[in-house]
């Protein structure tokens, strides 16, 4: 089971967002091999939810409120540590997000761009399919929306 935290960007620590951004360098960066700039202003309005297992960070995503991503709340940069994957941690870790958004967003109306491999992972979390696929950063995304 994951200890899961949400910190604005402005509570967390140097230690905390250093470990977030490597996190997210190993698995965007390095292991689906794509370069790609990563470090974005976006960091700065986002909520982030962290998953902890033995005080380590091992699971990550950054939610935002309608219209500072999307025109509807939004989920990004959802990443597990490879090597934790085996465990269900998304599973918990975007659970723990859209709880986050529906508690502090005050909405259910979710929109994400996901990697198109995972269209059934959020399927199992009742977002559906609304774009065609395109290219972002040269990895295949669909639109999907949860509402």
């Amino acid at each position: 089971m994951l200890k899961i935290i949400t910190k604005s960007f402005t509570d967390l620590s140097i230690n905390e967002l250093y470990d977030i951004l490597q996190l997210r360098a190993e698995v965007f960066i390095v292991e689906q091999n794509c370069v790609y700039q990563d470090i974005d202003s976006k960091d700065k309005k986002a909520l982030h939810i962290i998953g902890l297992k033995n005080d380590k960070i091992i699971a990550y995503t950054r939610i935002f409120k309608s219209g500072d991503y999307f025109s509807e709340a939004s989920i990004g940069r959802v990443v597990v540590k490879q090597q934790e994957r085996k465990y269900g941690y998304g599973h918990q870790i975007l659970k723990a997000s859209i709880k986050a958004i529906e508690t502090n967003f005050k909405t259910t109306v979710i929109k994400i761009s996901a990697q198109t491999y995972l269209k059934k992972f959020y399927e199992t979390h009742d977002f559906k399919q609304v774009s065609e696929e395109y290219l972002e950063d040269n990895i295949p995304h669909i639109a999907m929306i949860k509402d």
